[in-house]
Parts: structure tokens; sequence; C-alpha cells
């Protein structure tokens, strides 16, 4: 790095591939499904917004207004109920990170078959 440069923060587009390299595929998407775990209301079983506030400062999202927090379940709620299921998480950590959408269906068939 040259004199002056300055690193500049690893955003989450960078990090997945890292570590979807390093774990490989069944091992990411342990590490999705664990993170949707410390994400949900466990009465529900589903990352809803209490659940989403409540926990964001665990991703360092503490920072985040809650229309900001709303747009995150919105982006991914596949089925219109207001919250992300395990499956609706997954699919959205995926679709964030546009090198790992080179091969969707490898890892929509890992998704499946780990939550089987």
């Amino acid at each position: 790095m040259a004199r002056g440069q300055q690193l500049r923060p690893m955003e989450f587009e960078d990090f997945l591939p890292v570590m979807a390299e390093k774990l490989g595929g069944d091992g990411l998407v342990e590490e999705l499904c664990t993170g949707f775990r410390l994400l949900m209301d466990p009465r529900h079983r589903l990352i809803t917004f209490d659940s989403l506030k409540r926990n964001a400062a665990l991703l360092g999202l503490d920072g985040l207004r809650d229309d900001e927090l709303r747009d995150m379940i919105r982006e991914g709620d596949a089925d219109g109920d207001g919250a992300l299921s395990q499956w609706e998480f997954c699919v959205l950590m995926v679709r964030l990170s546009p090198q790992l959408m080179e091969a969707p269906t490898q890892w929509m068939d890992q998704a499946s078959a780990f939550m089987s």
C-alpha cells in the first residue's frame, strides 16, 4: 500500500465471497443460518422488525433509523408477511453479494439441502 493511502472498510459484498471461499458452500450456509438465529424472534422463528431493531448492534447497525431497518426486511420479504424466514434471509444475503450470483443454482441447492 502506498504511503498516505487508506484502507477502505470491507463492505458486505466483499466479505461474503471471502467467507464462501474459506468455509465452502456448506460452511457458508451454516454461518448464514447462525446469523439468522441471532437476529430472529424466538417466538415466531422469523426476523421481525422488532427483533432486527433489538439485535442490530450485533451487526454494527445500531445507527440505522427505523425506516432503514424496515427497508432491510422489505427487501428480502418474498411472501409479504413483513418478516424474514430463514430461507428469505439466506436468499437475501446471497443476492446482496453480486460475486456469489455467478452460481445461484449451486447456492440455492446447497441451502435447500442444509435446511432440509
